[in-house]
């Protein structure tokens, strides 16, 4: 038996008799520890032998996660327990403390360097050898973090592989012309080649593995922001931006010239917005969209790419945050034969979500789905889709003018801009489709005069508007943290001014844990405002009719508000009155 084999052996042993002491395990499952560890292979981590047992830990009733016991492991050898988060440690900075052969050597990772100390996670607390010698190089306090040996494995790829990308390719640009637009160009050139050199493959390299972080930390956006000289990049998370990476701004260029590339859009043009998407896998093989966005700002291009998760595309509302109330609604409004159906909200709202759940299930094999959109954010086989290109005059009308010649059943029109595009929803829907479009309004009941205000007669928005879909996304808590807390009656009637809901006896609120980012929130919801269009309503709908008219008339046929969806979650402990007032601000009434 191999030296490695009688430590794992002598380590799984230990810890089975604790946790069977502890009573977190049953006797019976002690012996089934013990049997595993005289038979478990010396190449699987001793770790991942335990958890493969999937046992329960019997005095919360959870199950015993790598987490569970990386933080046993730490309590017992007396060290602090961290879960590592790549988004708040500068990785720069980090990666100067020790060589990548040497962090390899003895599984340690530098997690925080600051004047004080040196903060370095272990995945083996008891192996102290390198201790002195990181003392002797850099006279600091070291202070040791036991942290779960598998993920210090992978950023120790990560960290070590993306630093030297950057690096190698700064070089590349070191000696070139100081002109960043000579540089772009030539950087393209070589990379268009067949032949890749190896300078070109570390830009590659860097794209590739910042499109893969992204969706591992399940980013929405990516932001790639130059500055005058290190170049952040962000992941917007749960509807937070976080600072991921810092990089010098000729490897940003360069960076942002490979996503244009991508996303097959001009890499000469720097002066003009520009629009691209990009198709690709993640890990799992899963295709993920990404719509490209470039802007020129005083120190270059600016490029955001939003994510779709074509996973996010579910069948069932209830997934997306419909109460079973709006499901039910909602399934009647979009089973309708004819009719405008309107979903409304600011840009990050999750309305291209909704929308594109919503085709997925209407898209039956006897039912013809067209859509014309700007951009197409999600591609799917069983939709017809259309982008509007204004280059050669083809925009929305246009579109969906083309699309009433193609025997559709079921019409989506990105989002209605324009007086031209809502007469031809109309047209559409007096002819008999059903027409499913975007609009940006604060509210549902907004909707009818931001229509009526581009110029849509108000005769025919009687005749063909369906209803009104107005939602947010809410951020919900992170259920491994939160904590009961007082009704603060004052904010709860601010919050729900002017409804009068009664408060529940508790709320939760934000704590923050290792699970979520020290954020509390982890996962966002949608909330939603749902107005079919009753015939009370319809005969309301005339231009010198306020809004404030429209939803009353809307809550007397029981539409929900916002601030009701919100306090529902609320009531249900999934969000705090913060994260609540936030979204419903008490000066919106």
């Amino acid at each position: 038996m191999t030296t490695a084999s009688t430590i794992k052996n002598k380590f799984m042993a230990t810890i089975a008799k604790q946790w069977l002491e502890a009573k977190i395990i049953t006797q019976q499952e002690f012996v089934k520890l013990l049997e595993k560890s005289t038979i478990s292979s010396a190449t699987v981590h001793p770790y991942i032998s335990i958890i493969d047992n999937k046992l329960t830990n019997h005095k919360t009733g959870k199950p015993i996660t790598l987490e569970f016991l990386t933080q046993w492991v730490a309590k017992i050898n007396k060290l602090d327990y961290l879960k590592i988060d790549p988004t708040n440690i500068n990785v720069n900075q980090v990666t100067q403390v020790i060589s990548q052969a040497y962090a390899q050597q003895h599984q340690i990772l530098p997690v925080n360097v600051d004047s004080n100390e040196i903060v370095i996670a272990v995945a083996d607390p008891k192996n102290t050898s390198w201790l002195s010698d990181i003392q002797k190089i850099h006279r600091q306090t070291i202070r040791r973090v036991h942290a779960n040996p598998i993920d210090i494995q992978r950023l120790l790829f990560e960290f070590y592989g993306v630093n030297k990308q950057v690096q190698s390719a700064k070089r590349l640009h070191k000696n070139k012309s100081s002109d960043p637009i000579l540089n772009l160009e030539q950087l393209v050139k070589l990379g268009t080649k067949k032949d890749i050199n190896a300078d070109d493959q570390h830009v590659i390299g860097l794209v590739d593995w910042l499109l893969q972080y992204a969706f591992d930390q399940r980013a929405s956006d990516i932001h790639l922001e130059p500055k005058r000289e290190n170049c952040l990049i962000r992941f917007r998370v749960d509807g937070k931006l976080l600072k991921v990476y810092d990089l010098p701004p000729a490897v940003m260029a360069a960076v942002t010239s490979r996503i244009k590339i991508l996303s097959r859009i001009d890499v000469a043009e720097k002066r003009r917005p520009q629009d691209g998407r990009i198709k690709t896998l993640s890990k799992g093989n899963r295709e993920i969209e990404l719509r490209v966005s470039t802007m020129p700002t005083t120190f270059g291009e600016k490029c955001v790419m939003r994510i779709f998760d074509p996973d996010a595309v579910v069948v069932n509302y209830e997934d997306l945050g419909f109460s079973e109330g709006e499901a039910e609604n909602w399934r009647k409004l979009i089973n309708r034969p004819n009719g405008i159906v309107l979903v409304t909200g600011p840009t990050g709202s999750g309305k291209t979500t909704t929308l594109y759940s919503t085709l997925k299930r209407l898209a039956t094999p006897d039912v013809n789905v067209s859509t014309v959109e700007d951009p197409i954010e999600m591609v799917d086989p069983v939709l017809n889709q259309m982008q509007v290109n204004p280059k050669i005059g083809l925009q929305f009308a246009d579109g969906v003018r083309t699309l009433m010649r193609q025997d559709p059943d079921i019409i989506m029109i990105g989002e209605i801009r324009d007086l031209e595009t809502a007469q031809m929803a109309v047209q559409a829907s007096l002819t008999g489709h059903l027409v499913l479009s975007t609009l940006h309004t604060n509210d549902a009941p907004s909707s009818i005069n931001r229509l009526l205000d581009l110029g849509v007669a108000d005769y025919l928005l009687r005749s063909t508007l369906a209803g009104v879909l107005a939602q947010r996304l809410i951020r919900l808590l992170c259920p491994h943290c939160k904590k009961p807390t007082k009704v603060d009656a004052e904010r709860w009637v601010s919050m729900v001014h002017p409804f009068d809901i009664s408060p529940p006896k508790e709320l939760f609120e934000a704590v923050g844990c290792d699970e979520c980012r020290n954020t509390g929130y982890h996962g966002r919801s949608g909330v939603f405002e749902m107005m079919p269009i009753h015939n009370d309503i319809r005969k309301l709908i005339r231009d010198d009719v306020p809004s404030e008219k429209l939803a009353a008339a809307a809550y007397q046929q029981g539409m929900m508000p916002l601030r009701i969806s919100i306090s529902h979650l609320l009531k249900a402990g999934k969000t705090s009155l913060e994260e609540a007032i936030r979204l419903a601000p008490p000066d919106s009434q």
